[in-house]
């Protein structure tokens, strides 16, 4: 059975009915291209015998019902690439009263497929291709989903999405349960419902910005003062950062610190008609503030340069990384980026995931041993080996 739900009562049965099972699929549809808050247009929902769109947008409706259902620590709620799904609920629960819970437990068929060799970043149309060898209509994808009233296509194209994913979620877990691999998707499926991650606190914007080189603590003090106002004013706007102002100018703006409109007016990405209106007034109050701060953050050191010779070494645990994940068919993305390859390189106890957990039994012991001589890499036809080398001073 399926069917679209625009009422309140509707949703209600409905949940109710979903109360005992395993797991439910979920997936929404939102806009955020002209807004600071994503708009939910619909979420989708499959359960084992049914699945329904339901209408966010509806006159009337009130979405406790779901949001009930996804707090319920019984039912697992499977997503694919849950971060914005679980960011939008997260939302809801907090504009609700509720705390701003993130849905729990969770399961990531992208995460999942990761961890089971599927590549870096597998596209839910390849899962369903593959694990549940259906095809997908994407012809709707970038569909306006605001639009009242929705087509029966957009619907019949909506709920395919949860309905394939119950079935890619149970090949997944067989591959998990298989290969062994159930506790470390547990540890990456911990840091996703961390409802940190999903708070937009204005006084920490300033931590979304990468800073090239060495910054000092007044130009962190007016960094964390201008992304802060920026943020608050997006926030109240319900606009887009960008429109309030460019990541570029905030620290064009914290680097330099004008203290005049005329100063501020040189900007670049930033225009004197902006400078000149309130906006600008409002610019040069926050840098006022970041520069009278008497606890900014401490400044960030220039990254030291890499010891010499440390390239060819870096490239060898870049084979070793690639070779290690198609040994244990698991992502290569998931066990270390490029920045840990660099810090693995430069320090032994280098503070990255690599060198811990699970991470490190695939990883982070043979990039060691391979650091020290203790390990090295031969071609043997087509292949990569690894071959255990001597103490140094045995014979």
């Amino acid at each position: 059975m399926t069917s679209l739900i625009s009422d309140t009562e509707a949703l209600a049965q409905f949940c109710e009915r979903q109360k005992g099972t395993r797991f439910v699929a979920v997936d929404t549809e939102f806009m955020r291209e002209r807004t600071y808050w994503p708009i939910l247009c619909l979420v989708q929902v499959a359960g084992p015998e049914e699945a329904v769109a339901i209408d966010a947008l509806a006159p009337g409706i009130e979405l406790t019902p779901l949001l009930t259902l996804m707090a319920d620590p019984q039912i697992l709620k499977v997503f694919h690439a849950a971060r914005q799904d679980l960011e939008i609920f997260f939302q809801l629960c907090a504009a609700a009263g509720s705390g701003g819970l993130a849905p729990h437990p969770v399961f990531d068929t992208q995460v999942a497929a990761m961890v089971c060799g599927f590549g870096d970043s597998a596209s839910y149309e390849t899962l369903v291709k593959r694990l549940a060898g259906a095809p997908l209509d994407k012809a709707s994808r970038f569909t306006d989903w605001a639009h009242r009233p929705l087509s029966e296509r957009q619907i019949e194209y909506a709920l395919a999405d949860v309905v394939h994913l119950r079935t890619v979620y149970e090949r997944l877990q067989e591959l998990l349960a298989k290969n062994g691999r159930a506790l470390w998707f547990a540890e990456e499926m911990a840091d996703l419902v961390d409802p940190a991650i999903y708070r937009s606190e204005p006084a920490l914007a300033w931590r979304r910005f990468r800073l090239r080189g060495r910054a000092d603590q007044r130009m962190l003090g007016v960094l964390r003062a201008v992304a802060a106002w920026r943020e608050a004013a997006a926030q109240q706007r319900d606009l887009p950062r960008g429109r309030i102002m460019r990541d570029e100018a905030i620290l064009e703006i914290a680097a330099h610190a004008p203290k005049s409109i005329e100063s501020l007016a040189r900007t670049r990405s930033l225009g004197r008609g902006v400078a000149e209106g309130k906006l600008g007034h409002d610019i040069l109050e926050a840098v006022a503030q970041g520069l009278a701060d008497p606890n900014p953050p401490p400044a960030i050191p220039a990254k030291p340069d890499a010891p010499p010779g440390i390239g060819p070494l870096i490239e060898l645990l870049r084979v070793l990384l690639k070779q290690r994940c198609e040994d244990f068919a698991v992502a290569q993305k998931l066990v270390a980026s490029a920045d840990d390859l660099e810090a693995i390189a430069a320090a032994d106890d280098a503070p990255v995931r690599a060198l811990s957990g699970w991470r490190r039994e695939v990883f982070g012991k043979d990039a060691l041993a391979l650091k020290h001589g203790q390990l090295a890499l031969t071609a043997r036809g087509n292949r990569i080996e690894l071959v255990p080398l001597p103490e140094r001073g045995e014979a």
